[in-house]
C-alpha cells in the first residue's frame, strides 16, 4: 500500500561514501582482495588441453566442490555460455522424456518456460506467481520434471528451502542457482541438476557456465535421446555414455584460463572467510542492513511479500510513497542521483522487473559498504520528492 510522510530533505549529503559503489547484480562485485596481479600464475597463450590448463580447469571443479559441499557422486563441469549455457545445456539434452514443470517467478525463469513451451515444445504445465510473490512449489507433480530457479534474481524472491521437493521423486529437478550458489544453503538430494555462473556471488568473469549433475541425471542422459538435433556444445554424451572428461576439466569449448585463474583466486578468498558459511554469513549482514533500513522508513519495501522468501543476494526493493506517480522515472533518477555521487554504480531495478530498486549483497560485498550507501539513499529519495513538488 503506498505510504505518505511529510518527508524533508537532509540539510546536507551524507559524509561517509562506501569504499566500492559495485553493488551490480551481474556481473558482480570483485572480492575485496582482488588485485590483477593476483592473476599472474594463469597460462596465458598455452593450451587448455596441455596439463598445465587440465591441472587448473580441474582445480577449479574440486574446489568448487569442496567450497559448496557437493555430493562425491555429483558430476561438476565447466559448460560455455554462463549460467544461461549450462541450463540450456540441461534442458535440451534431460528434457522430453517425461512431462514438464515449468516454474517462474521472474524474467529468468520466465525465460526457461519460454524454451520448453516455444521451442521444444514439450508436454508441460505452467506455474507462474506475480513479481514479489513465490510458486506453492508443494502442489507441483515431482514425478514430472520441474525446472524453475532457487533465486529470483530480477524478483528478489528466493526459495526458503527444499522442503517442498520429495525425496523419493520420479522426475528430475533443473534449478537454476545463479545467484543463490555460495550464498545459500542448498539441498544437494532435493537438486539433480544444478547451474549457475562465476560472474554472480563470487564476482568473476563472464561467460562461464557450471554444471552440476547428480546420478540420477546422469542416469537421465545415458537413457534418453531427445527428438532434436543437439549442437555440439550441448552434447554431454556419446554411444550412450556420459562424456566424463567434461566433468574433470576437459571442456567442450575453449575457456578463458585468464578467467579461470580469476575464479581460483575467488574460490581461494571464499575460503578465507570461512567458505560456505562464511560466504553466507556475508551476504545475510549485508541483506540485513537493507532489511532494518526498510523497517525505519515507511517509504520503501522490500519487494518479496513474504519474509521468508526475501533473498540476501539481489535484494529488490519498492518506493511506496503515494506522492510518487511515476515509479519507473522516479527510481531511474534516484539511481542516477546516486551513480552521478559515485555512492552506488548499476542498482536500477531489471528492465522487465516491477519499478524500484536492485542491490547486490553478495559476499563479496562489504557490509559497511551497504551502511554507508544506505544515508545516501534516503538523501536521493528526499532530493527527488522534493523535486517533484517544485515541478
Amino acid at each position: 500500500m503506498a505510504m505518505s510522510q511529510p518527508a524533508t530533505r537532509p540539510a546536507s549529503k551524507p559524509v561517509a561514501v562506501p569504499a566500492n559503489p559495485r553493488f551490480s547484480s551481474g556481473p558482480c562485485a570483485k572480492p575485496p582482495v582482488f588485485k590483477l596481479d593476483n592473476l599472474a600464475d594463469a597460462p596465458l597463450g598455452r593450451s587448455h588441453r596441455a596439463a598445465v590448463g587440465k591441472d587448473k580447469l580441474k582445480a577449479a571443479i574440486d574446489q568448487t566442490r569442496a567450497v559448496l559441499g557437493v555430493p562425491a557422486d555429483y558430476k561438476i563441469g565447466i559448460v560455455p555460455a554462463s549460467d544461461t549455457g549450462a541450463y540450456e545445456m540441461a534442458m535440451w539434452t534431460m528434457l522430453g522424456e517425461r512431462p514438464a514443470e515449468m516454474v517462474a517467478w521472474e524474467s529468468f525463469g520466465a525465460g526457461w518456460v519460454t524454451d520448453a513451451v516455444k521451442q521444444l515444445k514439450i508436454e508441460h504445465t505452467v506455474h507462474t506467481a506475480d513479481y514479489g510473490e513465490i510458486v506453492d512449489m508443494a502442489a507441483l507433480n515431482y514425478n514430472n520434471d520441474v525446472c524453475f530457479t532457487w533465486n529470483g534474481t530480477t524478483s528478489g524472491v528466493r526459495m526458503p528451502n527444499g522442503d517442498a521437493i520429495p525425496a523419493d521423486r520420479s522426475g528430475l529437478t533443473l534449478c537454476d542457482a545463479t545467484s543463490a550458489a555460495f550464498a545459500m544453503d542448498l539441498p544437494w538430494d532435493k537438486l539433480d541438476v544444478t547451474t549457475f555462473s562465476w560472474q554472480k556471488v563470487l564476482g568473476g568473469e563472464a561467460a562461464h557456465g557450471m554444471l552440476i549433475l547428480s546420478p540420477r541425471a546422469v542416469a537421465r542422459l545415458e537413457s534418453y535421446t531427445p527428438p532434436w538435433p543437439l549442437p555440439k556444445i550441448f552434447r554431454l554424451t556419446k554411444g550412450g555414455k556420459l562424456i566424463d572428461g567434461i566433468f574433470s576439466g576437459a571442456t567442450i569449448n575453449t575457456p578463458s584460463m585468464l578467467c579461470v585463474e580469476d575464479y581460483l583466486q575467488a574460490l581461494d578468498w571464499a575460503r578465507s572467510v570461512g567458505g560456505l558459511t562464511g560466504l553466507i554469513a556475508r551476504a545475510n549482514a549485508n541483506a540485513q542492513a537493507i532489511w532494518d533500513f526498510c523497517d525505519a522508513h515507511d517509504w520503501i519495501a522490500n519487494l518479496a511479500v513474504d519474509p521468508a522468501t526475501r533473498s540476501n543476494t539481489s535484494v529488490c526493493l519498492k518506493f511506496t510513497d503515494d506522492r510518487i506517480t511515476d515509479g519507473a522515472a522516479f527510481a531511474k533518477a534516484v539511481a542516477k542521483r546516486l551513480e552521478a555521487e559515485a555512492v552506488a554504480f548499476d542498482i536500477g531495478a531489471y528492465r522487465d522487473a516491477p519499478a524500484g530498486l536492485r542491490i547486490w549483497c553478495g559476499g563479496t560485498v562489504e557490509t559497511s559498504d551497504i551502511e554507508a550507501l544506505l544515508p545516501w539513499l534516503d538523501w536521493a529519495f528526499h532530493a527527488e520528492i522534493e523535486a517533484l513538488s517544485h515541478a
